[in-house]
């Protein structure tokens, strides 16, 4: 084991890229990561306000949310062979421009359909970024430095959906949803005067093969089991629709992931899943996600239409738990390079079950202190184990499988994330059309049942963190050798 950590720490070493000023290459990537994943939750709270705007139903309203993850979840593992063909600039530049565009399109948006257009190419900004974002940094900070560096990337991916909707609501407190895209602009803005100025290329261009056959497949496979599961809510999950799309979905994506284990030359590299460290630490990663995802879908909509308060006041609420994300998520990230991640992992998930069962038990006439208590709790638990568990995914792999691993590791997390708030609504509409009493008891009905699957999530993760790697395991056989 010492000598494959030795020579894992040797080759990246070895084959790190040179840059100017590596934290200054990293603005513009993280100011947009943070925006793209604002953008995740943000309109979360803004969907009733949408509903009344275009006269539509929870269950349309979510492709605003469902249809931008899934977009993310398709382009991401096209990431790998475009950071092949392209130089980290051209593509880090465009994905900023193409996100203003994005943002500026759906601000003038006069219907729903140019709406969810605008949605589409955000996503697809944020699908270039977030896996380009982690495989630079894999080159260019050395390893002892990336467990601080994780931890701010890992800052910057929680704080950012976590603080979503409470800048949302006050946003929708004073003025219209359509400054929600027009505040995304100055910041990407910023970020693409970051990119011109200080982010140099990094890797090398070699124009392989592109296999065509392996684009659709991920395109059909993907949009499948995500259409499949967000229709659920609209149609139910027996109707034909959903299992059509199911189907399709899953023999596609079946096919597509063989294909990627018989290339030479694969789109996305899934033999690094072999690697059961980093499939056991993604697993985490994937289920962290969802959770947080579940949890901030439901929230908001519970808080206004299950206690009934005010939109500017539900963004209030939340900022408490936001801000104590981004304070967990900093300080997490360095807890790997102390203690290893199978302790903050275990720890982390218990906390977050604490607070997700406060949330399913919570009442339509719930307190205002119950709900932030409930909420912080689960931001302590679910960003304390997500940094430490995708610092130790990435740095069980060396050279360029961890710019793979990085891919598979944010789409995973993407198109997971675009199933369990499909997931969340179907569960949210169960919840509520078998429930009796008032319009706000079976809304807060309908946001326990999704709560349960949030628990769900949480116990699945909590199993699975237990096979994780201790801290001592990794750096016992180092101590004994340099006592000899």
């Amino acid at each position: 084991m010492e000598n494959t950590q030795a020579r894992t720490s040797h080759e990246r070493h070895a084959s790190l890229a040179r840059v100017r000023h590596p934290k200054l290459a990293m603005v513009s990537m993280l100011l947009g990561a943070f925006v793209g994943m604002f953008s995740e939750t943000s309109l979360n709270i803004a969907l009733p306000k949408l509903g009344v705007a275009f006269n539509m139903s929870t269950a349309t309203l979510q492709w605003l949310v469902t249809g931008y993850m899934l977009i993310i979840g398709i382009i991401m593992p096209l990431s790998s062979i475009i950071s092949k063909w392209f130089t980290t600039r051209q593509i880090i530049i465009f994905a900023l421009v193409d996100f203003i565009v994005g943002s500026a399109l759906s601000a003038m948006a006069p219907n729903f359909a140019l709406l969810l257009t605008g949605r589409v190419i955000q996503g697809i900004g944020t699908g270039l970024i977030l896996p380009l974002m982690f495989a630079v940094a894999m080159q260019i900070f050395p390893p002892e430095k990336l467990g601080a560096v994780n931890g701010v990337m890992a800052l910057v991916i929680m704080f950012a959906p976590a603080i979503g909707p409470t800048l949302t609501g006050l946003i929708l407190g004073f003025s219209s949803w359509r400054w929600i895209f027009w505040s995304f602009i100055p910041v990407l803005v910023i970020a693409l005067i970051f990119a011109i100025m200080e982010l140099e290329n990094v890797g090398r261009i070699s124009k392989p093969k592109v296999d065509v056959l392996s684009i659709i497949e991920s395109i059909i496979g993907f949009s499948g089991i995500v259409a499949g599961a967000s229709l659920s809510s609209r149609f139910g999950w027996a109707s034909w629709q959903v299992i059509v799309s199911l189907l399709v979905g899953i023999v596609v994506l079946g096919l597509y992931i063989r294909r990627q284990l018989t290339l030479e030359v694969p789109i996305l590299n899934l033999r690094v899943l072999k690697n059961k460290d980093f499939t056991v630490a993604t697993l985490l990663v994937m289920l962290d996600f969802a959770i947080i995802l579940s949890a901030m879908y439901l929230m908001p909509q519970y808080i206004q239409n299950g206690v009934g308060i005010a939109v500017a006041l539900t963004g209030i609420i939340m900022l408490p738990g936001g801000i104590i994300n981004a304070a967990t998520s900093a300080i997490a990230g360095r807890l790997y390079d102390n203690i290893g991640a199978k302790r903050p992992a275990i720890i982390g998930f218990i906390i977050a079950l604490i607070g997700a069962i406060m949330l399913a038990t919570a009442s339509d006439t719930a307190s205002v202190a119950y709900i932030i208590a409930a909420h912080v709790i689960l931001m302590i638990g679910a960003p304390l184990a997500m940094s430490p568990s995708q610092t130790a995914a990435l740095n069980s792999l060396a050279g360029r499988e961890a710019g793979d691993g990085s891919t598979i590791l944010n789409t995973i997390q993407q198109v997971i994330g675009a199933l369990t708030t499909a997931l969340a609504t179907s569960f949210l509409e169960l919840g509520r059309t078998t429930a009796t009493g008032s319009a706000a008891a079976r809304f807060t009905a309908g946001a326990h049942t999704g709560f349960y699957f949030t628990i769900a999530l949480i116990i699945i993760a909590l199993i699975i963190s237990s096979q994780l790697k201790g801290h001592q395991e990794g750096h016992a056989i180092k101590l004994d050798k340099m006592g000899k």
